[in-house]
């Protein structure tokens, strides 16, 4: 059952929004808070994922099994089901099979016929479809390097983009349905220094062995890359629900591992936000923001009131 939309667009109609993911686990490790808070006040969210995680390694020690790892593609699909039943999302698979993380060097070619080895525009095709479909006012995806450099973030950025100019095209592809415009477009941007700084900080100030120390001491400061942070949505109330829906990703994640090495009261005071950037707007808005559908949304009472 959906919840009632607290806030609508300019016409009346509920807020819509789509998050592009290159695999399952991704819509809960990035902006997954996010996610659940628009849900919450009555936004039709919807889960693009790329592929289907086939070839993920399994990173939960008591999930590396011989049985597990010969079904890893079914079951990664039953982990993504109980996460967006956690999420409360509708969650479309886009078809395209997982590249893998390549390792070693020289690096070995990607698996034929993988995800990040496809034509953009052919790769582009499910997504313009859905796109056109479901009629998103907001799409998040991946910045330029993948958010990480792995191929099939990176393929999902570049499709990602792509769709957003053919599904606005009216002379293109109308066998996908009718030209829709998104509003605005956004990179997931979880993984910045500020972040981390202040989770590690919190962290040291209560005593804690903080889960990111190494990490920051081989961390190379870029100014240019905490420019990008436009937008900061706040949503600790729902990091548990966050925590819920990636626990249901056991393949991937360890629920003693460095995931959870943060209380969750202390994250929730050190960074109560999820952080975005804002890379394209067809409206008005004013950064920094706290909102992604800044310049979109209006109460649900101002819209019958018109």
């Amino acid at each position: 059952m959906k919840h009632p939309a607290l806030r609508v667009d300019a016409h009346g109609e509920r807020l819509r929004l789509l998050h592009v993911h290159a695999h399952p686990d991704d819509e809960s490790s990035k902006g997954a808070a996010t996610t659940a808070r628009y849900v919450a006040e009555g936004v039709d969210v919807v889960v693009a994922t790329c592929t289907g995680g086939e070839r993920g390694s399994i990173l939960n020690p008591a999930m590396d099994r011989p049985d597990v790892l010969a079904n890893i593609a079914s079951i990664r699909r039953e982990e993504m089901d109980r996460a967006r039943e956690i999420l409360g999302v509708e969650q479309v698979w886009l078809g395209w099979v997982d590249s893998g993380l390549p390792e070693g060097d020289p690096l070995p070619p990607l698996p034929e016929g993988s995800f990040a080895t496809l034509g953009i525009d052919e790769a582009a095709v499910p997504l313009v479809e859905l796109i056109r479909r479901f009629r998103p006012h907001v799409l998040t995806t991946y910045d330029e390097n993948g958010g990480y450099p792995h191929p099939d973030h990176i393929m999902c950025h570049l499709i990602s983009i792509a769709a957003v100019a053919t599904a606005a095209d009216p002379a293109a592809a109308p066998e996908l349905g009718e030209p829709w415009q998104v509003l605005k477009v956004y990179y997931q941007l979880s993984f910045n220094r500020p972040r981390i700084e202040a989770l590690d900080r919190a962290m040291t100030e209560r005593g804690m062995e903080s889960p990111y120390a190494e990490r920051l001491a081989g961390w190379t400061v870029d100014p240019d890359h905490e420019a990008r942070l436009t937008t900061q949505v706040p949503c600790s109330d729902y990091f548990a629900v966050r925590d819920r829906a990636l626990l249901a990703h056991a393949t991937q994640v360890d629920p003693e591992g460095a995931w959870f090495a943060v209380p969750l009261e202390v994250h929730q005071r050190a960074w109560p936000s999820e952080d975005w950037q804002l890379v394209a707007s067809e409206v008005p808005t004013e950064l920094p923001e706290d909102d992604l559908f800044a310049g979109i949304a209006v109460p649900a009472e101002a819209a019958l009131a018109g």
